[in-house]
């Protein structure tokens, strides 16, 4: 776990490798449960039967927005960002999704400071993001993720 207690510390990794979160099993409980949040309902994400014998994976898929939101759990896994009054998700940038996670597939957050800036006492940071799927040659996306954070 990376601690950081201030802006020139966070300036110290500035191109270096942060770290690599948990594994997360993503289950068909979750995919489900992001389905009725996001009311989308499409049968290769929730019928499972009809994903097995029609679908081009064999499986139902996890939503490519449901891999995108777990950034913040997965995120807090790899960083503690410490002596900060505000933390905001301000943005995601060029992803491209690799190939889709199948139910019940484990995936990790790898995470690299690629460029930080102090905007008047806020610091922006860009942090390249690749979702890993355990035992897949190919990640599941790839991108940029920004976040202002508010030091004491």
């Amino acid at each position: 776990m990376l601690i950081v207690n201030s802006f020139e510390e966070y300036e110290s990794y500035l191109g270096k490798e942060l770290g690599i979160s948990q594994w997360h099993k993503i289950d068909q409980d979750q995919i489900n449960k992001f389905a009725d949040a996001t009311l989308d309902h499409q049968w290769i994400h929730v019928d499972r039967e009809k994903a097995e014998n029609e679908g081009p994976f064999k499986s139902t898929i996890a939503h490519g927005y449901l891999t995108l939101s777990l950034i913040p759990y997965l995120w807090k896994q790899i960083a503690d960002i410490r002596n900060t009054k505000m933390e905001i998700n301000y943005g995601i940038e060029y992803f491209k999704f690799g190939q889709p996670v199948l139910v019940d597939h484990e995936i990790q957050l790898k995470a690299k400071l690629i460029s930080i800036t102090n905007l008047r006492g806020t610091t922006k940071v860009v942090i390249e993001s690749i979702l890993v799927i355990k035992d897949q040659p190919k990640p599941a996306y790839t991108g940029e993720v920004v976040f202002l954070y508010h030091f004491l």
